[in-house]
């Protein structure tokens, strides 16, 4: 039995100390954190799920094995993993947003309706859309819950035998031929096979893999709905784009008439340290969002948001992702830069890792992900 190290457990760590553990492999899993936390890239109570993806129509079939994997946890979580709502992608005709969910589904056959902006407002009508713009509806979509989705991953690697531990800070980590060795603050660890996640600490963790990633400083928003709550409980996730407005992405009301409806840009953040992040969310953070808000969500406008929360991006230059083996050692597998938009592909993250660390390869496309094409560049 082959022992794997796993450093990390938030989305991706978690999925692939599950898997390894469910194939066999003795787990030893670390994590700076508690279970769930707050720290880093897999927290505040949301994440959009949709398959019709206008960053690349190369990911459709990554995300169609993901549904796959989410109905299996779903089976089995003792919490809600994930809900689907349907999702509203929305902007200029010509728009990322829009004309890329229109590539991706009609690439690769997926249910979809192209909706005027007449339309839109009548079937969703807290959504103020210019007359000019249209909008893709996905009824696929939805939500993930991430801080259950990484408990529900932890439980199944821990009933397949996994050693979890949690408060432990990895301080670097190396390899020859004969295995890994992993330096903590507990101690020395070795094993046979590593499988390094480290969120936004990537940059200091796989140093030596020369990938350029920045650590953005992302904000969480949740505004009150006020006399629209029944409007926003029964809408769709959202993703809205214009020309002369930043990017911004949402969710329904899913947290009762009191939990308000989260929403924050998608490209939007400033570049931080996750050790010296602030954490605390200004007033012009607010006002700035409130401001985006009344172009397209004027009911959310109206009042300062009820709560707040930073969270991290570490996003690479094409903002694709970072997965494979580990270009100098070859019993080293490599997870990062999700760049914003990995949390729906955890569950597939986690059994492509366990692919190539028991294996070295896989059969999912992960050529996109290579984490040798910067240097090649």
């Amino acid at each position: 039995m082959e022992t794997v190290i796993v450093i990390g457990l938030g989305g991706m760590g978690s999925a692939a100390a599950a898997h390894l553990a469910r194939r066999g492999a003795q787990v030893i899993g670390l994590e700076r954190f508690e279970p769930a936390h707050a720290m880093g890239s897999s927290h505040g109570g949301s994440r959009i799920i949709r398959q019709s993806y206008f960053e690349d129509p190369a990911y459709v079939p990554l995300l169609l094995r993901a549904y796959e994997l989410w109905d299996d946890l779903e089976a089995s979580a003792d919490e809600p993993v994930r809900t689907l709502t349907g999702g509203l992608y929305a902007g200029d005709p010509d728009s990322l947003t829009f004309s890329g969910s229109l590539l991706a589904s009609q690439q690769w056959d997926l249910p979809h309706e192209v909706l005027d902006a007449a339309e839109i407002r009548r079937r969703f009508p807290h959504f103020t859309p210019a007359d000019h713009e249209v909008g893709l509806f996905e009824a696929a979509a939805g939500f993930a819950r991430p801080e259950n989705t990484v408990r529900a991953h932890l439980a199944r690697a821990f009933a397949a035998g996994a050693d979890l531990r949690f408060g432990v800070r990895v301080l670097d980590w190396s390899s020859n031929p004969s295995g890994v060795t992993v330096r903590t603050s507990e101690g020395e660890l070795r094993g046979d096979r590593l499988v390094v996640c480290p969120g936004a600490w990537a940059p200091r963790l796989l140093e030596e893999l020369e990938v350029p990633i920045t650590i953005e400083r992302q904000v969480m928003h949740w505004f009150p709905t006020g006399a629209a709550y029944a409007s926003f409980a029964a809408g769709p996730i959202y993703i809205h784009e214009r020309a002369d407005a930043a990017q911004i992405y949402g969710f329904p009301a899913i947290d009762g008439p009191d939990g308000g409806a989260k929403v924050a840009f998608f490209r939007m953040g400033a570049e931080c340290d996750p050790e010296t992040i602030a954490r605390d969310v200004e007033a012009w953070e607010d006002e700035r969002m409130r401001e985006r808000l009344a172009l397209t969500l004027p009911a959310l406008a109206h009042s300062p948001a009820s709560d707040a929360k930073a969270c991290m991006y570490s996003t690479t230059p094409d903002e694709h992702f970072v997965i494979g083996m580990h270009p100098a050692y070859d019993n080293v597998v490599v997870a990062c830069g999700f760049s914003g938009h990995g949390f729906k592909f955890v569950p597939v993250v986690g059994e492509i890792l366990a692919d190539l660390a028991l294996g070295g390869h896989t059969p999912h496309a992960v050529d996109l992900f290579d984490p040798t094409r910067f240097a090649a560049a």
